[in-house]
């Protein structure tokens, strides 16, 4: 293996050391034991294809994902609720992702499972790069936004949210998506052969915004508007993407545990 892949197994695994009873000197051994939990590909089932209702669950996921892609609309909808504007965007989401569905080129709702093993050097498709680049650009610069409009609410005590979802928004989601061109993305590389490990920073930091942002969202309906409520919302939304995040780091969450390479297993 490259050393990719060695460093990759070197934070998964921490040697043991041990020694005889009688207290003589310790013996370093070379058998390894997790040093967080990992799933064992070998001990997973393997789905020859993908069940129908399988299938049509990962697709609200990904009508989600295209429609609040643009960022500014999706504030307009947080703040002042559904219109005319958010109506026809949906609607073409609705088809386009229906389409792109029904063809088996959305991630999780193909017919069946494209990656199968995780140390195969298998080109990755333009649709699930394409899918994770966008869902990053969002996990990623929503997160920030939120993060750089309350700092300045607590510093200046005022309110400049929505300009700066109008005129930064675009910017920072489109250094994700070159990002994703040029395969510098986890989950959106040419290969999928490091899909064990690179799923589990995709999926944590899934994890960590959709804890984060609702509790914020609540925070900032609830609490009144000002420096002293910002600089709450603050403080509370960083803390849970830091805990939730961390979390995720020691594969106590859904899919954050490494998948230990060289055998047959299955990933959405």
């Amino acid at each position: 293996m490259g050393h990719s892949a060695a460093d990759s197994d070197a934070a998964v695994y921490s040697p043991v050391e041990s020694g005889p009873a009688n207290g003589g000197p310790v013996e370093r051994q070379t058998k390894n034991v997790p040093a967080i939990p990992v799933e064992y590909a070998s001990h997973r089932q393997i789905r020859e294809r993908n069940k129908l209702y399988y299938r049509f669950n990962h697709w609200p996921i990904w009508i989600f994902v295209f429609f609040i892609a643009p960022g500014p609309l999706t504030f307009d909808l947080f703040e002042r609720g559904f219109d005319w504007r958010m109506g026809l965007w949906l609607g073409a989401v609705m088809a386009g992702t229906g389409i792109a569905g029904l063809r088996g080129r959305l991630p999780g709702v193909e017919p069946k499972p494209y990656i199968i093993r995780f140390t195969e050097d298998r080109p990755n498709p333009l649709y699930r790069r394409v899918c994770y680049t966008l869902a990053w650009s969002e996990v990623v610069t929503f997160a920030v936004l939120n993060i750089a409009g309350l700092a300045i609410a607590v510093a200046t005590g005022g309110w400049y949210l929505k300009e700066i979802y109008r005129w930064a928004y675009f910017p920072m989601a489109a250094t994700f998506w070159l990002l994703g061109a040029l395969g510098r993305l986890p989950r959106v590389k040419r290969s999928t052969q490091g899909e064990g490990h690179e799923r589990r920073y995709f999926y944590g930091s899934v994890w960590a915004v959709c804890f984060a942002q609702p509790v914020l969202w609540l925070m900032w309906k609830v609490l009144p508007r000002t420096r002293g409520s910002d600089a709450i919302k603050l403080v509370v939304f960083v803390a849970i993407l830091a805990f939730v995040g961390n979390l995720a780091r020691l594969g106590r969450l859904p899919r954050t545990r490494p998948i230990v390479p060289g055998e047959i297993a299955v990933s959405d």
